[in-house]
């Protein structure tokens, strides 16, 4: 059974940065993996996607040019969130989430995505 572990979330002040990591256990393929984020009161809202392996990235308008996706240099099928820049409006539950490669392609639909995390918190102060 495919399982996805997020984790790196905590609280920094605005201007800061986060790392987060996402280890996807029990896949197999080619996956799209994605981070999502919801904040409280609101929708799940994608965040960034990649392909492992394929370097294709795509990102929510909100974060581009402050977070950056990428696959983990170190663990298999696990992927990175480096965020900067953070915003009291980053203030949000993140989860990473896998869909299976193949179109159509997920872009970042939170309902296009099959298996997702526990999620971790991220709080940015003003």
């Amino acid at each position: 059974q495919v399982q996805l572990q997020e984790s790196g979330g905590g609280s920094v002040q605005s201007g800061g940065s986060l790392r987060l990591s996402c280890a996807a256990y029990a896949i197999g393929g080619w996956y799209y993996m994605g981070w999502f984020r919801q904040a409280p009161g609101k929708e799940r809202e994608g965040v960034a996607k990649i392909v492992i392996g394929r370097g294709d990235t795509e990102y929510a308008d909100s974060v581009k040019g402050r977070f950056i996706v990428s696959a983990d240099p170190v663990k298999k099928n696990a992927m990175i969130l480096q965020m900067t820049s953070l915003k009291p409006e980053d203030t949000a539950m993140y989860f990473c989430a896998a869909a299976p490669l193949g179109p159509p392609n997920p872009g970042l639909a939170p309902e296009k995505y099959t298996y997702w995390g526990q999620g971790t918190q991220v709080t940015v102060s003003s």
